[in-house]
């Protein structure tokens, strides 16, 4: 293994927690440790501090594997963002990401002098290059809408060594803004082989989860944010008694509302948060998985990156996605995937029943997905975008 510059990869994340985010930035900090750049995470130590099971370091709640395993630490900030409101959460949630920022960037500057850095906030990133410092890349997963936050991500890229977005939505929105298409390199996320291996056959899979036998099983497994359309995957449940669908994943407040709108449907399971081991086992068991995003916000049409397409990919098991920007990027129509019109339930109903009654289209979607995997491991994630810093760096 190639030895590397050190990194710290600094990252506004809630660890652990039950959002996507917090694993993609655990396997990202993980397989550049593997990739053999000795890796820092600074996340943010959130209020009230998540508790992790008994028994567990930060790293076994990710599935990362035990061994040589990143460093970690939280960095404090003013969080009082639960105390109130959601619809009041804007201004101590921007309170929680600048006081973050601006004390990882200290952490960076005081202790990690000879280290690249990787971060994903712009906040941090913009005071260090502010000093001159000229080793810190940037990882964007949306361009932000106001004008405030626009010129200084503007200004933070000007200073930065290069640019990873999540998508090719991201570039193009970079793009727009300005920036130097040459200094931005499109990194999707992906998935960890490990947690792939030796998964069970599907009976025994549905019987380790007290699934039923006997019928088509469509599975959603992550998160149940309103734009992610799992509601719409409950209509069309409604209109398809002879499929059963097992929904996992989810924080608590978005799984009481779920488990509200499907109303005690009998084909329909909400599991809720599962931890990232279990998460293969959902997949293992099902005959198609389902990725019902709607067409808005920007987020969910142009920049998501949804780590659920790379975990079906890991599995073979065919999709029925949602047809946006974001997901024809990642999944060519009746090659890799069912996609249907989103913000349509009886569409995505009707791609649901054509793929679950058609055993020929599911069997060569599983192989294509099997055959593209390894382009979207992580450690393949990593080690590409190595290889680009070590290159920037040279120019």
């Amino acid at each position: 293994m190639t030895a590397r510059r050190p990194l710290v990869l600094v990252a506004n994340a809630r660890m652990p927690s039950e959002r996507a985010q917090s694993l993609q930035v655990a396997e990202a900090a993980a397989s550049f440790h593997r990739a053999g750049a000795p890796t820092t995470l600074l996340y943010a130590r959130r209020r009230p501090v998540p508790a992790l099971p008994p028994g567990q370091d930060l790293w076994d709640f990710y599935g990362i594997a035990a061994g040589d395993r990143p460093a970690a630490r939280a960095v404090p900030c003013v969080d009082w963002i639960d105390r109130v409101p959601r619809a009041l959460q804007y201004a101590p949630a921007r309170l929680q990401e600048e006081t973050f920022a601006r004390r990882a960037a200290g952490v960076v500057a005081a202790e990690f002098p000879g280290a690249r850095v990787l971060s994903r906030e712009v906040d941090a990133a913009l005071p260090l290059v502010r000093r001159g410092r000229d080793d810190v890349f940037l990882e964007i997963h949306r361009v932000p809408g106001g004008r405030l936050r626009r010129r200084r991500l503007a200004e933070a890229a000007r200073g930065v060594r290069g640019i990873v977005a999540i998508s090719g939505g991201v570039r193009a929105d970079l793009l727009e803004l300005g920036i130097d298409d040459r200094s931005i390199r499109v990194a999707h996320d992906g998935f960890e082989p490990a947690r792939f291996a030796g998964l069970p056959e599907r009976e025994a899979a549905r019987t380790a989860l007290g699934l039923p036998h006997g019928v088509p099983l469509a599975v959603y497994a992550g998160g149940l944010l309103e734009w992610k359309g799992v509601d719409l995957l409950v209509d069309a449940a409604r209109a398809l008694p002879g499929v059963y669908f097992a929904i996992a994943g989810g924080m608590e407040r978005d799984v009481r509302r779920l488990r509200a709108h499907a109303g005690g449907l009998a084909n329909v399971r909400i599991e809720g948060f599962q931890t990232p081991a279990r998460v293969p086992l959902y997949l293992a068991a099902a005959d198609l998985a389902v990725v019902p995003n709607r067409s808005k916000p920007a987020i969910s049409a142009r920049h998501t990156s949804p780590l659920k397409v790379f975990e079906a990919m890991a599995a073979g098991v065919p999709l029925v996605a949602a047809d946006l920007p974001s997901l024809r990027e990642l999944l060519e129509p009746e090659v890799d995937a069912v996609l249907v019109p989103p913000d349509d339930a009886a569409a995505l109903a009707a791609g649901i029943e054509r793929l679950a009654g058609d055993a020929s289209l599911r069997s060569r979607i599983s192989a294509r997905l099997r055959s593209r995997a390894g382009e979207h491991t992580w450690d393949a994630r990593a080690r590409s975008l190595l290889d680009w810093m070590d290159e920037s760096a040279r120019v």
